[in-house]
This record gives C-alpha cells, sequence and structure tokens, in this order.
C-alpha cells in the first residue's frame, strides 16, 4: 500500500506540474486557434524555435526577460506564417502545420551550430538567464509547518514565475472565450463564418487574432522548456510536447478547464515515466516506460471512439472560408 502511496508523492506531484505546463500552455495555444477555425498542428515547431531564441537571446545578453521577448517573436513569426498560408492563401491548414514543424527542427539545429558551434545546442544557461522559483517571504516558516506546510512550500509556491502564467491561463482563457464579446465572435467564426461575415464581422481579423494568440502561449511555452526546465537548448527538445498537447485538446474537447485536468494528467504520466522504480515497486512488475508515453493517445483515440462522450470539433475547423460575392 505504502508503495502504491509513492506514485502520488509530493516530488511525483510536483514534477507533474512541471512536466504539465508546457502542455498547458500549448493546448490553451492550439484552443485559441483552432475555436476560431484554424487547425494547427504546428504547435511543436512553434515551441521548438521558441525554446531555441529564447535560449540563445537569454546567453547573449543574459537577460531572462530578453529571452522571453525572443521566444515570443520567433514563435509569432511562424504564426504568422501559418496564418498566411491558412487564412489568405486558403491553403491547407494541416499540412502548412507539418511544414512549420520541419522548419522549426531543421533551422533550430542549423542556426544554433553556425552560432554557437556546439553540435546544434546553446551553452548552459547561467542563473540570471533562466527562470528560478519565486522567493516568497516566510517561505521556510511555511515548510516548518505540519502536513500542510510542505504541500505548500513545494506543491503550490515552489515555482517560478512561467508555472503561475500557466495556470492564471486558464481561466483567463475561459473569461476570454464565453464572457467577452471577442470570446463570442471567436467561436461563431469558428462554427460558422458566413453567419459572422453577414453579420459585418471581419472573418480575417479574428481569425489572424486566434493565431497570433496561439504564437504568443506557444512562446512562453518554448521558453518556459528552454529557460526554467531545461538550462538551454538541445535538439528536438520539446520531444513531441506539442502532439500531445493536441491530444490533452481533443481529450478537454475544446474547453479551457478541461485542458488543464487533461494537461496534468498527461504531466502526472510523464512524472511516473521517469520514476520507473516506483512503478516496479507498486505494481510488482517493471512497466515499460513507453506504455505510458504512449497513454496520451490512447485515450484520445478513445475519446475519438466514443467510448467516453464524443469530441466534436469546431464544425468551421480546417476548412478556408471563401467570401461570397
Amino acid at each position: 500500500m505504502i508503495e502504491f502511496l509513492n506514485l502520488f508523492s509530493l516530488p511525483v506531484l510536483e514534477s507533474s506540474l512541471r512536466l504539465g505546463t508546457p502542455l498547458l500552455l500549448a493546448c490553451l495555444a492550439g484552443l485559441f486557434s483552432e475555436r476560431a477555425g484554424i487547425f494547427d498542428i504546428g504547435l511543436e515547431g512553434k515551441m521548438l524555435v521558441a525554446a531555441f531564441f529564447s535560449a540563445a537571446i537569454a546567453y547573449s545578453t543574459e537577460s531572462v526577460w530578453l529571452g522571453l521577448l525572443a521566444g515570443i517573436g520567433a514563435s509569432m513569426v511562424l504564426a504568422v506564417i501559418h496564418g498566411l498560408a491558412s487564412i489568405t492563401f486558403r491553403g491547407n491548414q494541416l499540412i502548412s502545420g507539418v511544414a512549420i514543424n520541419f522548419l522549426a527542427a531543421g533551422l533550430t539545429v542549423l542556426i544554433a551550430q553556425t552560432w554557437f558551434k556546439q553540435g546544434g545546442r546553446t551553452p548552459s544557461l547561467p542563473e540570471e538567464a533562466r527562470f528560478n522559483a519565486l522567493e516568497f517571504p516566510g517561505l521556510d516558516t511555511i515548510a516548518a509547518m505540519p502536513v500542510v506546510g510542505p504541500v505548500l512550500a513545494n506543491l503550490i509556491l515552489g515555482h517560478d514565475l512561467l508555472v503561475y502564467v500557466a495556470f492564471a491561463a486558464v481561466p483567463l482563457t475561459w473569461w476570454i472565450l464565453f464572457s467577452t464579446r471577442f470570446g463570442l465572435r471567436l467561436r461563431a467564426v469558428g462554427e460558422n463564418p458566413a453567419a459572422v461575415d453577414t453579420a459585418g464581422i471581419n472573418v480575417v481579423f479574428l481569425r489572424y487574432m486566434a493565431v497570433l494568440i496561439c504564437g504568443v502561449l506557444c512562446g512562453i511555452a518554448g521558453t518556459y522548456l528552454a529557460t526554467a526546465l531545461q538550462a538551454g537548448f538541445v535538439k528536438d527538445m520539446t520531444a513531441g510536447r506539442g502532439y500531445i498537447a493536441l491530444a490533452a485538446l481533443i481529450f478537454a474537447k475544446w474547453r479551457p478547464w478541461y485542458a488543464l485536468g487533461a494537461c496534468l494528467l498527461f504531466g502526472y504520466l510523464q512524472a511516473i515515466a521517469l520514476r520507473p522504480d516506483l512503478l516496479e515497486a507498486a505494481f510488482g512488475f517493471k512497466v515499460q516506460v513507453q506504455l505510458l508515453d504512449a497513454l496520451p493517445y490512447v485515450l484520445t483515440v478513445v475519446i475519438l471512439a466514443g467510448f467516453v462522450g464524443k469530441a466534436i470539433p469546431p464544425r468551421a475547423g480546417g476548412e478556408p472560408y471563401v467570401k461570397e460575392r
């Protein structure tokens, strides 16, 4: 019994929050884009290019804030390219997203090798070029409290700024999408763009806004990977997180609060995969780590098959809008 409870120990739950943070940011990014009718397979590429440029600029300037701006800027450049391809030129959104992923994978390694000559990676970032855990006043006193002290000190208060930004983005996203005129119009564009256009609302502008918001959130996610979760950029460091975020988005049925739960679940699976000794002690046999890595996609297939309700995407998703003359 104790071995099983170790699967939910504070270190595991803390790792779940840290590993779930980039998934959550990328999932919310995809939520904005797809709610507006623009499917974005390129979340992975945007995160990757943001991770590289944030690490490169943070190392060169020794400023993590300039690194954050560089990461967001690089991600938004790819977001604009995706918008031009899928909105302005009405190209295939899935192909555009895949092209962005391939472009980012090759471009980041090429530039990293050109700039730093370290095999496609950046040098290790110093402390001033990273997002470190925030120092709350009285944290030592809180940690010394029985029972709740370690939970508050490690699980709630022991994180860097971008973790709190990610979790604050969930209620903010819900409020924007469901309590503002902009959000109502954005969701309407993803369901029936012709009706929105008939009402005199600019469909192209709204879709570009959604794509740009997606770029900002992916930029923060990539920056978090390179300057908080790790101390620099390495080749393909996103490791499929963009695709897992898409799986979480489908699993959450395009809803912000469900997205939070899905990303925490997938973050927990990643945290457990890093501790195979806990799994073996809890179940008495060796559990393949690859099985845990595949679980997000398996759960998504279960949802899509209709076994746990239906995941219905926006009706106009993936279709370029052609204004009737």
